[in-house]
């Protein structure tokens, strides 16, 4: 029996970061064009199967001449690699509504194992009577793990950029017909 596909809703989810700069606030930003499924009949989502993507062109961190830099080969070379990818193993439920999500994440053409807390935040009927489902997850992910190198230290020696990337993404999945 094929499970039932659900798919994300762009317009009310969103994929966010954020880093450290000079080690004392951060820089946020999101990915605007995201994709993504999931395959489940649990009500529970124990046997989903998700997979994600997010377009590197889209990156905005409200500053276009920081987004040009990000989408370089100083950071994510979104001319040969111009998505983030995501595709789950396993979703494990731990209890009080707290899961993890287990997968593979794929930034500029490598490829690492990620675990992302995630909540089921519920599902309803909206007003039109399509079923939708809500989700938050977090995690991190070590940006020189993937080729994001660029650094740089301040003339007092602080470090203008952390190797930990935040990881926030709230998803609303729409059940299809």
């Amino acid at each position: 029996m094929a499970k039932q596909k659900w798919v994300i809703d762009p317009i009310h989810s969103d994929v966010s970061f954020k880093v450290r700069h000079m080690m004392i606030t951060n820089v946020t930003g999101t990915f605007d064009v995201i994709e993504g499924t999931m395959l489940s009949d649990k009500s529970d989502f124990s046997d989903a199967e998700i997979s994600f993507e997010a377009e590197i062109a889209s990156i905005n961190t409200r500053n276009s001449q920081r987004d040009e830099h990000l989408r370089s080969n100083d950071f994510f070379n979104a001319s040969e690699a111009p998505k983030i990818t995501f595709k789950s193993e396993q979703f494990k439920q731990l209890g009080n509504g707290v899961a993890e999500l287990i997968g593979t994440i794929n930034i500029r053409n490598v490829s690492k194992p990620i675990t992302l807390k995630a909540a089921h935040t519920g599902t309803v009927v909206d007003p039109w009577g399509q079923v939708k489902a809500g989700f938050e997850l977090s995690g991190s992910v070590n940006r020189s793990d993937f080729g994001l190198q660029w650094s740089a230290t301040s003339e007092e020696g602080v470090i203008v950029l952390a190797e930990e990337v935040k990881l926030m993404i709230n998803a609303q999945l729409v059940k299809q017909q």
